[in-house]
C-alpha cells in the first residue's frame, strides 16, 4: 500500500509527541497552540496523565472505541460488557480537552496532530475478561482493530467540527510495536510471552487504521529501538516518530528509502524529561543551541546521500517522547526549543 500525500507545511516545522505535564487542560492547550504556531508547525491535542485513569495513553482510548468497553482492574484496563464509571471518566477528560483546544484554536487553519493507542500497543495492554491480553487472541483483536477504526472516524469528525479550518493528522502511538512482532510481550503470569505476530498481519491492521483516517494523514510513532520504517510506509503510513538517539546505521537504508517513497521523518531529537540528546550532548546545553540539536539529522542525511533542499520538507523537528515525566517549564522550554531547531535546519540544512 502507497503512503498518502506530502502533509501540507512550510520547511522548518516542529510539534510535540501528545502528553504533557500537570492536569490544566486549558493551560496546556494555550501553551501548546502558541508555542507550536501554524504554519508551519503542527499544534496537537494535548494529553494530560497525570490527572488519573482514563486520562492515561490506554485509558483515553479505550474512552473512543464503539461498542467494546473497558474498566480499570488492579493489573490494568480490562474489557467489559457495558460502559462504567472508567469509561465514562475516560470520555470526560477527552470532552474537556477538546474543549479547551477549541477555545484556543479559535479561527486555527492548518495540520493539527490528534494522538490515539495503536492497534497492537491496545492489543497489548488491553486484558480479555479472563485477564489475558487481547493480543493471544485473533479474533478477538479483530474486533478490538474494528472498534478502534470507528472511534477514530468519529474522534476526527469531532474535532473537524470544533475546529473547522484544522486539517487532522492521526498519530498512532505504537511503543509496544517491535515487541509485538518480535514475541516478546510477556502473558499475564509473567512466565512465558506471546507469540510474535505475523509481519503482514500487523501492517493490515494498521492499514485499516490508516483507510479508517480518510483524507487525515497518518504518523506512527514510536519511541522504542528498531522502529520498523518498512512495515510502517506499507502499511500507508504519512510520516514515522522515533526518537534519533536510538537509530542507528542499520536503519539507514529503510530510512532513505521511506523518504525517497515521501514519508515524513518526526526526528526525536529533545530529551522528554531531561538526560542526553542524540546520545552526547546534555539536555540542559542542548535546549541552548538549536543548531546541534539537529546535527544528527544533518549527519543522516549525508550518509543517505540525499538532497540537502529535501531536509527541511522532510522532517519535523519534536521531542523524543511525550513530556508528561517533565516539570511543566522544561516541556514547555522543550516545544520551544524545537521551533527553533527546525528553523535552524530549514535556515542551514548543510
Amino acid at each position: 500500500m502507497s503512503n498518502k500525500s506530502r502533509f501540507s507545511w512550510g520547511p522548518g516545522a516542529a510539534s510535540g509527541i501528545g502528553s504533557m505535564p500537570g492536569e490544566d487542560a486549558r493551560e496546556t492547550a494555550r501553551t501548546v497552540v502558541g508555542t507550536l504556531e501554524a504554519p508551519p508547525h503542527l499544534p496537537f491535542l494535548p494529553e494530560l496523565p497525570a490527572r488519573g485513569p482514563g486520562a492515561d495513553m490506554i485509558g483515553r482510548t479505550t474512552g473512543l472505541l464503539v461498542e467494546l468497553y473497558a474498566r480499570v482492574e488492579p493489573s490494568g484496563w480490562r474489557l467489559g460488557d457495558r460502559p462504567g464509571r472508567d469509561t465514562r471518566r475516560a470520555r470526560a477528560w477527552l470532552r474537556e480537552d477538546l474543549d479547551a483546544l477549541e477555545e484556543h484554536a479559535q479561527g486555527f487553519t492548518g495540520p493539527l496532530k490528534l494522538s490515539v493507542t495503536g492497534p497492537w500497543t491496545l492489543a497489548a495492554a488491553l486484558e480479555r475478561r479472563n485477564g489475558e491480553a487481547v493480543l493471544g487472541d485473533a479474533g478477538a483483536r479483530r474486533d478490538l482493530v474494528a472498534s478502534l477504526s470507528e472511534g477514530v472516524r468519529d474522534h476526527l469528525a469531532d474535532v473537524r467540527r470544533r475546529v473547522p479550518g484544522a486539517r487532522p493528522v492521526l498519530q498512532l502511538d505504537e511503543p509496544s510495536l517491535t515487541p509485538v512482532l518480535t514475541g516478546r510481550v510477556p502473558t499475564a503470569s509473567g512466565y512465558r510471552t506471546h507469540r510474535a505476530v505475523d509481519r503482514a498481519v500487523v501492517r493490515d491492521a494498521l492499514a485499516e487504521l490508516v483507510a479508517a483516517a480518510g483524507d487525515s494523514p497518518v504518523v506512527v510513532h514510536s519511541c522504542a529501538p528498531d522502529v520498523p520504517f518498512a512495515l510502517l510506509r506499507r502499511a500507508g503510513a504519512a510520516g514515522v516518530s522515533f526518537d534519533a538517539a536510538l537509530l542507528t546505521e542499520r536503519d539507514d537504508e529503510a530510512i532513505g528509502e521511506a523518504v525517497e517513497g515521501g514519508t515524513a521523518l518526526f526526528a526525536g531529537i529533545v530529551p522528554a524529561a531531561g538526560g542526553v540528546v542524540s546520545g552526547a550532548v546534555p539536555a540542559a546545553g542542548a535546549l541552548s543551541d538549536p543548531g546541534g540539536s539537529v546535527m544528527g539529522v544533518r549527519s543522516l542525511w549525508r550518509r543517505l546521500g540525499l538532497s540537502p533542499g529535501l531536509l527541511a520538507e522532510s522532517v519535523v523537528i519534536t521531542p523524543a517522547c511525550g513530556l508528561a515525566g517533565a516539570a511543566p517549564g522544561y516541556a514547555r522550554e522543550a516545544l520551544a526549543h524545537c521551533v527553533r531547531a527546525a528553523r535552524s535546519l530549514a535556515h542551514d540544512p548543510e
